[in-house]
């Protein structure tokens, strides 16, 4: 029987298989996409990332903030105690002059415990762009002498940012300073060390990755010296004692990470996806 003349400028119709077949590519393609570039994200202790292929887990390590031998001469001019604020530990070393008799510091370190991690995720590797960490030191001049009128200056929970080359901390103060959250402590000159974890050259099973790196020349900033200098009640010559410490020290990291592949899709849940294709191709057309 004779329909009349067809349509030029129709459009062919699609069966529900051309339908779920398009689904399935549309769903490849975007999987493979994602593998094509890099995802940000942070891994807390105690918690998981899981981005492209693999896991990361088990965050472990700590941050050692080691005083410049300037700083401790500047500390010892205002016969300042340092104490640590758990949950990091301080590492505080004195001396005796045979001459007079006065006890000094001679070196001071403070560990504290790693407590996230942040980094650019990519097929291959983990680059670290942040570290921070919990607990710190207290600095205290309980009397008055020539370089301070008393105070005290407690430095918590530092923020290690890598791509600016700053440190952030929390500072309880003194002298009407009160508690300053995150604040912007120190310009970092140099970065020396790994910052990244390569997991390329891990077993099919995955392992554990670390990183050492240490940041170098610690510069205090205007605001975060004057912060400093109310908290410690400095005096003229305390003040112009802080001033000649252009370098506070160093923070060496040690962080670790356990890295687990996440299987790839299946040939079943392939298989799974191209039915679910087929099943939303057949509603549709019942509904046209």
């Amino acid at each position: 029987m004779w329909c009349g003349p067809l349509d030029k400028h129709a459009q062919p119709v699609e069966t529900p298989m051309k339908l779920a077949m398009k689904t399935l590519a549309a769903a490849a393609a975007l999987a493979v996409s994602g593998l094509a570039g890099a995802a940000s994200g942070t891994l807390n202790l105690g918690e998981s990332v899981t981005d492209f292929n693999y896991t990361v887990s088990d965050l472990s390590g700590s941050g050692t903030l080691t005083f410049s031998s300037v700083l401790i001469g500047a500390l010892n001019a205002g016969k300042v105690q340092v104490t640590a604020v758990a949950p990091a530990t301080a590492n505080v070393v004195y001396k005796t002059n045979a001459a007079t008799k006065v006890v000094s510091i001679s070196s001071v370190s403070a560990a504290a415990p790693v407590t996230s991690l942040s980094g650019d995720y990519t097929a291959t590797s983990v680059n670290i762009t942040r570290v921070t960490s919990a607990g710190g030191a207290l600095q205290s001049a309980p009397t008055a002498n020539i370089a301070t009128t008393g105070g005290s200056l407690q430095i918590t929970n530092l923020n290690v940012d890598l791509i600016n080359k700053r440190v952030y901390a929390d500072l309880i103060g003194g002298n009407n300073v009160g508690t300053r959250a995150n604040v912007y402590l120190w310009d970092i000159s140099q970065i020396t060390g790994p910052t990244s974890f390569d997991i390329s050259q891990l077993p099919p099973g995955g392992g554990v990755v670390s990183s050492t790196n240490t940041v170098s020349g610690l510069k205090i900033n205007t605001d975060a010296f004057n912060l400093f200098a109310q908290a410690m009640g400095l005096t003229a010559n305390g003040i112009t004692s802080l001033s000649t410490v252009t370098d506070f020290g160093t923070i060496t990291s040690t962080i670790s990470a356990r890295i687990t592949p996440v299987p790839e899709p299946s040939t079943s849940a392939l298989l799974g996806l191209g039915v679910l294709g087929i099943g939303l191709a057949t509603r549709r057309r019942k509904a046209a």
